[in-house]
């Protein structure tokens, strides 16, 4: 459970990050904003990733293992992001490989013991 409450925490917390990031290329309101977005979206992201490591190393025991998790998910929720904002294909061979090995990362952290 703890894990499963981890990766959602993680997921979030990119999301946020994709927005804070990356607003300044789908909306030009925010190009010359970057102290108010950061003011809005850093506490909030900050608090994800914070729990998103807790919850994770709480279920491994291992520090390493939330690192991989986080580099994993946040690989897969900016290629649905850049996708769905940008235009962006996810289906170059490149960036395909690219997924399917932070799925790998995913997978191994979770399920290899």
């Amino acid at each position: 459970m703890k894990m499963t409450i981890g990766i959602l925490f993680f997921v979030l917390g990119n999301v946020i990050a994709w927005f804070q990031f990356n607003s300044q290329f789908v909306w030009k309101w925010w190009q010359d904003k970057p102290v108010l977005i950061n003011t809005l979206l850093a506490i909030p992201m900050g608090l994800c990733f914070w729990y998103a490591i807790k919850n994770i190393v709480e279920s491994t025991e291992q520090l390493w293992s939330s690192k991989l998790i986080g580099f994993g998910v946040s690989n897969v929720v900016f290629a649905i992001f850049t996708y769905l904002f940008m235009n962006e294909s996810v289906f170059t061979q490149k960036t395909m490989t690219c997924l399917f090995l932070a799925g790998m990362i995913i997978y191994i952290q979770i399920f290899w013991k």
